[in-house]
């Protein structure tokens, strides 16, 4: 749940707060009983808590069916993302890692924590794989095979180009829409959608988490890792690292800017790709996490933290998207709300300000033009919560407190 200081702050985030709590509880009573799903949903919910809720929404079959797709592209990330393997070592597994996931027996120890669990029992992946219908594991075994030989590219290639890092993104990224897409089809929930759709669906997220990652990326021991394309930074800087020292602050910002402004031309695609969605769990799916991207876009703009820390939304502002997102108009109205947001932090004299705002008015206009924008609904920007008074406050801590003491209360008992 969140900080109590920043409840206190947003005291509309404390109801949503709570229901992803219970929510949260409700997911992990749902873990099948099987030694090998068991370990897989576990293991979901330790390495992403938030895709962990959002997947339980999905009927069983397709739920299980993205679950191992997840986890077997997370395990694929973690042998790419683990800079101490050498590249001769390392280029062959990404290769022929669709071929690992038929056989019970492979594992490879390789990452840290939870994702060193993952990789050392792959096993229980594996066999959870093999209980897969059919078309389900061919669509699996395509995009792992395709996305691990991108990857195997990219490690002996940096990305110098903004076609370089599309590439990059569609291989990370890009695959995992059109699988996401595959999957859907195969359980004859949705049509089969276009390739570019399912592309811009990944790679929107992909470059949010690659903007919002910088700081951790270029920090990174034994070795960096760099996906800021060249194009982009070097119009700034003389080298990537260079960006968050403290002198080339104004610098950073600017090319910051320009990141952002580049991953922006994805978002039209995503909003006809989600219109386009039946199913209503598969469509919150989908729809939850671009909301967080249009946010995260929102907060990293023109913010020098982004050098300096960590920077993404607060848990209530996360806990009120997933509460809130349930149709296409949920979805236009976070989308013309962030994109608002954004276009309030857009400095006039900022070298992208123009790609910028014409970027964000075509958001604005696609919102408009749905005709789902409701003047009375919710709005996500945020307004000026000053006239919570002392009284307010103690009823909160009081209900935080009774809220906490029964929760761990249950959580002994079971």
């Amino acid at each position: 749940m969140g900080s109590l200081g920043a409840i206190l702050k947003n005291p509309d985030d404390f109801y949503p707060l709570l229901k992803l709590k219970m929510a949260a509880r409700n997911a992990e009573k749902q873990i099948p009983p099987e030694p090998h799903w068991a370990f897989c949903y576990t293991m979901l919910h330790k390495v992403s808590r938030s895709f962990a809720l959002v997947i339980q929404q999905l009927g069983t079959e397709l739920r299980n069916a993205v679950c191992i797709f997840y986890l077997v592209l997370r395990a694929l990330d973690t042998v790419e993302d683990d800079t101490s393997i050498e590249t001769d070592v390392k280029v062959p597994i990404l290769i022929a890692f669709h071929r690992h996931i038929y056989d019970r027996d492979w594992h490879f120890s390789c990452g840290t924590k939870e994702y060193k669990v993952l990789m050392d029992q792959f096993h229980h992946v594996s066999t959870a794989f093999l209980e897969l219908g059919k078309n389900y594991q061919e669509a699996i075994e395509d995009i792992t095979k395709r996305m691990g030989a991108g990857m195997a590219k990219f490690i002996c290639k940096e990305v110098e180009t903004i076609d370089d890092y599309d590439e990059y993104c569609h291989y990370v990224a890009g695959l995992v829409g059109l699988g996401l897409s595959k999957l859907f089809h195969a359980s004859g929930s949705e049509d089969l959608a276009p390739d570019d759709l399912s592309n811009s669906m990944g790679l929107f997220l992909q470059k949010t988490n690659i903007i919002r990652d910088y700081l951790e990326d270029i920090n990174e021991i034994p070795k960096s890792r760099m996906f800021w394309p060249r194009q982009i930074w070097s119009k700034y800087v003389n080298k990537l690292e260079d960006l968050k020292y403290e002198e080339n602050s104004v610098k950073a910002v600017q090319c910051l800017n320009d990141m952002v402004t580049n991953a922006l031309m994805h978002a039209e695609d995503c909003l006809t790709y989600m219109a386009a969605l039946r199913d209503p769990p598969i469509f919150r799916f989908c729809a939850i996490p671009q909301i967080m991207a249009i946010g995260t876009l929102a907060l990293c703009y023109n913010n020098i933290e982004v050098f300096r820390g960590v920077v993404k939304m607060r848990r209530g502002l996360t806990a009120k998207v997933i509460d809130r997102t349930t149709t296409m108009a949920d979805v236009y109205g976070a989308f013309f709300d962030f994109a608002s947001m954004l276009e309030s932090k857009v400095d006039k004299n900022d070298p992208n300000a123009t790609k910028a705002l014409s970027r964000l008015e075509a958001i604005q206009k696609t919102c408009r033009e749905s005709g789902l924008l409701s003047k009375s609904r919710k709005s996500y920007i945020v307004k000026d919560e000053s006239g919570y008074g002392s009284t307010m406050i103690i009823v909160l801590v009081i209900m935080v407190s009774i809220i906490f003491s029964y929760l761990s209360a249950s959580h002994q008992n079971n």
